[in-house]
């Protein structure tokens, strides 16, 4: 979450972590560039009017470098304030004061769609998948726990793998059979 208002960093904290999130906060644009590329995150909530660096030029920055999912919040609800964050690559803009949970629904619809762009990704053996504290690199064949790598046999790697691409997915025994030991 990239916002400077305290108490929309409280709320919201709170309110996402009860919701399952996990919250990492940046108060400032030039914060939130710097701690992109360590923090990683899932899906960005990136106020527009922030210090130092405003948040459509973090947004522009960061899709420079990622497809990351990035919901813009925004006090300012004028169409052309919507279409502008739209086009400097917001995926979604939602005004203050908001709903929360119209906010989370809209956080897990943008997840939704970047994960099944990432599983499309997944599909042909590319890039690594983070679920939670667990990490998995399909190139190096390697899983990370909360930092500490973690050694599996090949299929119980391989079911991992297909399991976290497809996090919050329903898949039925045969899929997983399927996907992981062939038809």
């Amino acid at each position: 979450m990239v916002e400077d208002e305290d108490a929309f960093i409280e709320a919201l904290d709170i309110g996402l972590q009860r919701e399952g999130f996990r919250v990492e906060v940046a108060r400032d644009g030039a914060e939130a560039l710097l701690n992109f590329e360590s923090v990683k995150p899932d899906i960005i909530l990136l106020d527009v009017m922030l210090p130092k660096v405003s948040g459509t030029d973090v947004c522009r920055e960061i899709r420079k470098k990622s497809q990351v999912p990035i919901i813009m919040v925004s006090a300012k609800g004028s169409e052309i304030d919507t279409v502008v964050g739209l086009e400097v690559g917001a995926d979604d803009y939602i005004v203050k004061p908001y709903r929360l949970r119209e906010l989370v629904a809209r956080i897990r619809a943008a997840l939704r769609r970047s994960s099944l762009t990432q599983s499309e990704i997944d599909e042909v053996g590319i890039g690594t998948v983070r679920v939670g504290d667990v990490q998995i690199d399909p190139e190096q064949h390697m899983v990370t726990v909360r930092g500490t790598v973690t050694k599996l046999p090949l299929k119980e790697f391989e079911l991992l793998y297909v399991l976290m691409a497809n996090a919050g997915r329903v898949m039925t025994r045969e899929n997983l059979i399927d996907r992981v030991w062939g038809s």
